[in-house]
């Protein structure tokens, strides 16, 4: 049986639970080459393409937010662009999993307000295809909505988590429904998908960044959860909690690292993102422990090796 959630808590109190751990967590930044001196941050977890692994992430120059998405091998210690491999462009904040045996792949799709040039419009697009090389678009989300996630859930249908934001959502919550094929996702889908309540107190915010199917079939979610300060400066946390599609419980968050745990990081381009973290991937190693692949301060992509967090919620 789960241990579900009794209420929201807030990003102080998660904050208290996990620094009482104690943890010695200490990060790693990734090095990229080949990029023109931009930014490489928000990156996926490393993943398999035609034989060879490949990292994703949002490539950006300081003076602006439309950024590139590509694709990157490891030679030595550094990750360069992979040869012969599409960008995406104006696209951040990329995410894959795999559905039905394809790829699916999807960021955020940036374009100028039409009414005023110097704001951006943003919505999440989806792509699908045997490899790399041959995605194509399948789907886009509603207008202003971002982390929206699939998972293939054991019986094969489709599991959607979204985010609406506004309105009675306040800053952001996270949805959830189901469709049986990829070609089901639509804007109507995603607005009528359920809120799960009791996540975030009122004032704050996340969203989900990746998902895992459990070996009793729950599902893990990979996420972030934020808040503002008195100044306005954003505060964003890793985190994960664990759903159960067939009863719509879920457990209490728990963050599972935090700015403090990456040191020696390149100056956010923006003084209100010096303590952000947005989660990207996690591998799970399998032996007790995992590796959380995330960007820091929307500058710079690290990853570091933390205990599973979805290990306890496989033991119940």
């Amino acid at each position: 049986m789960l241990r579900t959630a009794v209420g929201a808590r807030s990003s102080a109190e998660l904050m208290q639970e996990f620094t009482s751990k104690h943890l010695d967590l200490r990060g790693e930044k990734l090095n990229f080459e080949g990029v023109d001196g931009r930014d490489v941050y928000n990156i996926t977890a490393p993943f398999e393409d035609e034989g060879e692994w490949v990292i994703a992430g949002r490539v950006e120059a300081r003076d602006t937010e439309y950024s590139d998405v590509m694709f990157f091998t490891q030679k030595g210690d550094v990750w360069v662009p992979r040869p012969n491999t599409r960008c995406f462009h104006n696209m951040q904040d990329p995410f894959r999993t795999r559905i039905h045996g394809e790829l699916v792949f999807g960021g955020v799709e940036v374009w100028p307000n039409p009414v005023h040039p110097d704001k951006i419009d943003f919505r999440t697009v989806f792509y699908r295809g045997k490899n790399i090389n041959d995605l194509r678009l399948f789907a886009v989300g509603p207008q202003f909505m971002k982390d929206i996630r699939l998972v293939e859930l054991p019986d094969g249908r489709i599991g959607v988590f979204t985010r609406p934001h506004g309105d009675i959502w306040g800053r952001g919550q996270i949805g959830y429904t189901t469709i049986d094929h990829l070609d089901d996702l639509t804007p109507r889908v995603i607005t009528q998908a359920r809120i799960l309540h009791g996540l975030f107190t009122p004032d704050e915010w996340g969203g989900a960044n990746e998902l895992h199917i459990l070996k009793n079939g729950l599902i893990g979610v990979l996420g972030h959860i934020a808040c503002y300060s008195e100044e306005m400066n954003k505060h964003y946390r890793a985190m994960v909690f664990v759903f159960d599609p067939k009863t719509f419980e879920t457990s209490p968050i728990k963050i599972i690292a935090t700015r403090d745990n990456f040191q020696q990081v390149r100056a956010a381009k923006n003084p209100q993102l010096q303590d952000v973290l947005f989660s990207g991937g996690l591998v799970r190693l399998g032996d007790g422990r995992a590796v959380l692949y995330t960007g820091v301060n929307d500058a710079e992509a690290h990853r570091i090796v933390i205990p599973d967090p979805f290990d306890e919620y496989e033991q119940e």
